[in-house]
């Protein structure tokens, strides 16, 4: 479980074929502290599995093992040695709920169709899929690779919403550009709602 409070953005140093699929490299200094084999950490959104720690000078490395069917289902196909993703480690039961709570199950991909800057924020405009839109709700929350952001509308096929400057800054949104995709997961919420009152009509 995460928050979509993005700890930090990584930058990808390797990715290769590997016997469980893909094996990815991403060199992180914060979110490397105190992470054994197992751990769970969220890249740019997507629950992945700490497969090995590796200490180098620069920085350390983590290495992740990614199945087919989550590399085609992520815009992590997209990245390459040197793209910057957001990293955030597992959830404490001791920890601050800054976001929402966040599964790391990537729901689908969106595309961005506008992204531009209104005085000192930006407007984020994502089309995406109705099974995805369909849980958006205005002013609820959605997470977007990995980080919570509060939908400011939501339109025919796709919605919108306002980054400020300080996550503009700090996460790998500031990397992206008109017609690339981003993680989308939207709230569990309204998953579990839609579930109850689908069974107890």
């Amino acid at each position: 479980m995460f928050t979509g409070i993005v700890e930090e953005t990584g930058q990808v140093a390797d990715i290769r074929k590997s016997k469980q699929g893909i094996r990815l490299v991403v060199a992180a200094a914060k979110c490397a502290q105190r992470v054994a084999n197992g751990d769970s950490i969220a890249v740019n959104g997507c629950c992945l599995t700490v497969v090995k720690r590796e200490r180098k000078r620069a920085g350390d490395l983590l290495h992740f093992d990614l199945l087919i069917e989550t590399w085609n289902r992520t815009n992590l196909k997209q990245v390459s040695p040197g793209s910057a993703v957001n990293l955030e480690r597992s959830l404490k039961a001791d920890g601050r709920l800054g976001g929402h709570f966040v599964t790391g199950h990537i729901d689908g991909v969106g595309k961005i169709i506008k992204w531009e800057r209104k005085g000192a924020d930006h407007i984020l405009e994502i089309q995406t899929l109705p099974e995805i839109l369909r849980y958006l709700v205005f002013k609820g929350s959605v997470a977007v690779d990995g980080i919570s952001l509060t939908v400011a509308k939501v339109l025919k096929n796709r919605f919108r919403i306002w980054i400020i400057p300080h996550t503009f800054e700090v996460t790998a949104l500031r990397e992206r550009k008109v017609g690339d995709e981003v993680n989308l997961e939207a709230d569990i919420l309204g998953k579990y709602v839609e579930q109850f009152v689908r069974r107890h009509r």
